[in-house]
């Protein structure tokens, strides 16, 4: 399977898979059925991650043709694809932090975070 191939919301997660390759596994979660604008302006784009998407995904790591390896494990409607180092899932998988997450609650509590901040702030300035 070519990347070409691939839907543009498997492209979204596989791309920040390789974005940040370091010493460090990459891990990726995300929900079927997500969807979300990100940006501002000029520089808004939409990343929405279906089922079709997830079929795609996981047809592409099984038959990756760019010699990376990769594991996907789903439960429910969330997904972990996970850009693997040598070839295997580390013992302490735990210990990795998630790179990038496409999920509702994760939306919602960034929003409350930064609501809370911006309350913060306020109460800062007064």
């Amino acid at each position: 399977m070519e990347w070409v191939d691939l839907t543009e919301g498997a492209k979204a997660v596989l791309e920040q898979t390789r974005n940040m390759k370091n010493d460090q596994i990459q891990i990726v979660e995300f929900e079927v059925g997500f969807e979300n604008q990100y940006g501002e302006g000029d520089n808004q784009y939409t990343v929405s991650i279906q089922e079709d998407d997830y079929a795609n995904l996981k047809k592409f790591t099984k038959e990756n043709e760019y010699g990376d390896k990769y594991h996907m494990a789903r439960n429910k409607n969330i997904v972990k694809i996970i850009l693997l180092e040598n070839d295997k899932i580390p013992d302490n998988l735990s210990e990795f932090p998630v790179f990038r997450q496409y999920k509702f609650d994760y939306l919602q509590k960034n929003e409350e975070a930064e609501e809370e901040q911006r309350d913060e702030d306020k109460e800062d300035q007064q």
